[in-house]
């Protein structure tokens, strides 16, 4: 009997889509290092499909990644679609913040792409567009003075972390979003935001013999500008939420 073609390239996909979605099951509940012998099982497939479709356990995190960018993508699209400039920035914090909350794995799929491949940053031109997107915002003289989209990308980060926490924490994760959303609010005699500085050697308390010649991969994964993509900056450290790395 000839098998369908057909039907094979659609059982393939079925599989495929299966794969990613228990893939970041597991990855949340057990982190990226987790038996990929346990996908399979998640999956109802032998270990051999998921081998043939992820040869290594980074080809998985590059897919999931690169999925990832694919989304967001679609979510700031919305965003520059948003007639309030105000609103954007709300609709920012609040939607890529509920993404990372629901995504926990995300943090450490960026982490292991930066060390795979650092120079890799599929949405560097974001960061033009948030970057327009504050300085509408504080034309219109709704957003705080001061306020960089380097401060909003770190703050998604921050409110998409409470997702690592499990639900105890990630239920009440909108209470947080309001009080971010007031801080970042312009009003009438609210000061301007402090200046970011640079701390210099002689203001840590921590203190190390030598300086290493290279950046440890870890570091790099910190300095991105939002949760995957990146782009030039004056600020030197820069949050892992819009999207990339440096």
């Amino acid at each position: 009997m000839t098998t369908n073609p057909v039907s094979l390239r659609r059982d393939a996909r079925r599989n495929h889509e299966r794969l990613l979605v228990e893939a970041r099951c597991l990855f949340t509940e057990r982190g990226i290092n987790a038996p990929l012998d346990e996908l399979a099982t998640r999956a109802e497939v032998g270990a051999g499909t998921v081998y043939r479709h992820f040869p290594t356990r980074d080809a998985l995190i590059r897919e999931l990644y690169d999925t990832g960018v694919d989304e967001l993508r679609v979510l700031i699209h919305d965003l520059d679609e948003t007639d309030s400039a105000w609103r954007a920035i709300e609709r920012w914090v609040e939607v890529l913040s509920g993404w990372l909350i629901e995504r926990p794995y995300v943090p450490a799929v960026m982490r292991r792409v930066v060390e795979l491949d650092p120079e890799y940053r599929p949405l560097a031109d974001i960061q033009e567009f948030a970057d327009a997107l504050v300085a509408r915002a504080q034309a219109e003289g709704t957003l705080r003075a001061g306020v960089t989209s380097v401060d909003i990308a770190v703050l998604v980060d921050m409110l998409g972390s409470l997702g690592q926490y499990g639900g105890a924490y990630a239920a009440h994760w909108r209470r947080q979003l309001a009080i971010v959303l007031d801080g970042l609010r312009a009003r009438e005699g609210r000061v301007r935001c402090p200046a970011f500085r640079r701390r210099s050697a002689s203001s840590t308390t921590c203190r190390t013999t030598s300086a290493p010649k290279t950046e440890p991969a870890r570091y790099r994964a910190v300095r991105t500008s939002t949760a995957f993509a990146q782009g030039s900056s004056k600020a030197s450290v820069r949050p892992s939420c819009l999207v990339g790395t440096s």
